[in-house]
């Protein structure tokens, strides 16, 4: 039977962070949506193309191994990522966006008197169909949904210390991909007049359904990657331009 450590340091909630920046995030910018009278030029003629860049810190945490078996518990950490968009507008309510999003999620744990850093790098590729109140508005709300296929393009582990790992050596195995359902809600601000150029905010989750730890045959290595699908949070602050 695997016992469950938890990792030095605060835990974060993620499912509260998650509704708490959600919820505040809506509650205050929903009432520009309605706010005075609409005049004719809150409206402009509607723009198929779409493209955006964004920044997108984001908070995740993964399930770690020790020597021994025993699983240790991520707590979660912020890293930084960005990400690019191209979109098709079907209509004013209506489109499609592809986007490719990179980032990083380190984790750092102490075993066989070792402090290990662990980085593992990823692209994501989501495919998300886009739900908007009014694209042709000043201001739009949208959520979006979809599948999305992540890519590993790196990790690496770094271990510290004066504790004795002759015998078994901690190793890194990730799969190089994987495949999850994305989706996220967010806000955006023409801020030209013709509407082509949006600042554009919000949130992106991510649920992985397939294990990220890759199998390893050494008998004197062991993979700290525990059994385990990504979960990942994230916030997003960027630009759009619509053609």
């Amino acid at each position: 039977m695997k016992t469950i450590h938890k990792l030095n340091g605060k835990t974060l909630n993620i499912r509260k962070m998650k509704r708490i920046i959600f919820i505040t995030s809506i509650a205050f910018l929903l009432p520009l949506l309605f706010a005075g009278n609409t005049t004719a030029q809150d409206y402009v003629d509607l723009k198929r193309g779409e493209f955006g860049i964004r920044y997108m810190p984001t908070f995740s945490s993964i399930d770690l191994k020790a020597f021994n078996n025993d699983v240790i518990q991520g707590s979660v950490s912020m890293n930084h990522g960005f990400g690019v968009l191209m979109g098709f507008n079907l209509s004013k309510h209506f489109g499609f966006q592809g986007e490719v999003n990179y980032y990083e999620v380190s984790q750092s744990f102490r075993d066989l008197d070792l402090n290990n850093n662990i980085n593992i790098k990823y692209l994501n590729i989501p495919m998300l169909l886009s739900l908007n109140t009014n694209k042709e508005r000043r201001v739009n709300l949208n959520v979006v949904a979809g599948p999305q296929f992540g890519i590993n393009v790196g990790a690496s582990l770094k271990s510290t210390g004066t504790g004795n790992s002759d015998n078994v050596h901690a190793v890194v195995a990730v799969k190089k991909g994987d495949i999850g359902f994305a989706y996220g809600a967010g806000l955006e601000f023409a801020i030209n007049r013709n509407h082509t150029i949006r600042l554009d905010v919000g949130y992106r989750g991510f649920y992985g359904l397939v294990d990220i730890n890759s199998s390893k045959a050494d008998n004197n290595s062991y993979n700290v990657i525990a059994e385990a699908s990504r979960k990942t949070h994230a916030a997003y602050a960027g630009f759009t331009f619509l053609f």
